[in-house]
């Protein structure tokens, strides 16, 4: 949990007084004057608990709630009434919109922090407990879009990461398909969305590339470029997967020849670190989303390797990050701390460990191969 608080009050001092207090018991506050302001707000981003005032002009806290009510990605936010009224026909209007309680205007600042305090250790006891039976159903069911471990291969030291969004299971996933002693695929997902409803499609975008893979191998066909327009083919006729989109990164790797041949749908450049060059090297694919267009095209690239050389396959997770709550994205940012990291002679683990650092926040999930020549 961000522990991060909208409040609604067209009072400007009483608003100041109330963010500045919550600050300063470490919630990050996002602070509006009025009902539009707050949706525009909600349009970007879902905060872990709103505080409306109930009495403002052109449209009131009650009005506000009804809203959240009516919007799925909102209406189970914590949601309090601030006012300065204590009449009970409206302290049970707004109990029977599913405030969770009334926070009186003139109530003394510990009490304030302290029933907020408690609130929002609730529900992130039940937060959790959900979170935990939910995993464990997975579990049971042996639902998993990550595998538990990297293939072994003769000519390549295969390392693999993965950091879901808020301890999620999430939209990213990772594969290692064994064709042969000579030939393993890997590939690197990410279906749009995140959290519970991504992962859920993750799985069908793993089934389609499992077969279309097979499919290709039954008729001594490895093109990458052939692999993903099959795919791509039956996911954009598959109903059930209409307007869900997927990025994909697919790997061919070559253990006899040392190499490696890449393609993809939409994703973020492979990278590649080599000591004769100075920063990382972008392979782009040009294929986009898979399940976007019915005919689309992809193209695919040879990579040589040498030994000591790496391959990087990130998803956008690893290159996103917040500043004054807008999303941003770097991938030249990435680029630089990887080759700054391989350079100054980091091992695998460490990179890893710098890279999926847990007091750094994450805005989506994070995965990530390295391929190393050995």
């Amino acid at each position: 949990m961000n522990n991060k608080i909208l409040l609604v009050d067209d009072e400007v001092l009483q608003l100041k007084i109330m963010e500045r207090l919550l600050k300063s018991d470490g919630y990050q506050c996002i602070s509006v004057t009025s009902v539009q302001e707050a949706e525009l707000v909600l349009k970007n981003q879902i905060p872990d608990l709103i505080i409306s005032d109930y009495e403002m002009p052109e449209a009131n806290g009650f009005v506000f709630r009804e809203k959240l009510l009516k919007n799925d990605a909102l209406k189970n936010v914590p949601f309090l009434f601030l006012t300065s009224f204590n009449q009970e026909d409206l302290v049970q209007k707004g109990l029977d919109l599913q405030a969770l309680d009334y926070i009186p205007k003139n109530i003394p600042p510990s009490q304030l922090l302290a029933k907020i305090n408690n609130l929002m250790n609730t529900v992130h006891e039940q937060y959790q407990k959900s979170l935990s039976e939910i995993k464990n159903i997975a579990k049971k069911l042996n639902l998993s879009n990550i595998p538990p471990k990297a293939p072994l291969l003769k000519h390549f030291e295969i390392h693999y990461f993965n950091q879901s969004y808020q301890n999620h299971p999430g939209g990213d996933f990772i594969d290692f398909i064994k064709i042969n002693e000579r030939y393993t695929i890997m590939v690197l997902g990410d279906v749009m969305g995140k959290k519970w409803g991504a992962w859920f499609f993750s799985f069908s975008f793993l089934s389609y590339i499992r077969s279309a893979v097979r499919i290709c191998v039954l008729d001594g066909n490895l093109c990458l470029s052939e692999i993903l327009h099959k795919i791509n083919k039956v996911i954009y006729a598959d109903d059930f997967l209409k307007d869900i989109f997927s990025t994909l990164s697919m790997v061919l790797v070559d253990d006899e020849e040392a190499k490696i041949t890449y393609a993809g749908a939409g994703d973020l450049p492979l990278l590649k670190f080599s000591h004769q060059h100075q920063g990382l090297l972008s392979h782009q694919s040009d294929g986009i989303l898979l399940g976007f267009l019915e005919n689309s095209t992809f193209s695919e690239q040879d990579i040589t390797f040498e030994v000591g050389e790496e391959a990087y396959l990130v998803s956008d997770g690893m290159i996103d990050f917040e500043v004054n709550a807008v999303k941003k994205s770097d991938i030249n940012l990435l680029k630089k701390r990887l080759y700054d990291l391989k350079i100054s002679g980091k091992s695998t683990e460490e990179i890893k460990e710098i890279l999926f650092n847990k007091e750094v926040s994450q805005i989506d999930d994070c995965s990530f191969i390295i391929i190393k020549r050995k």
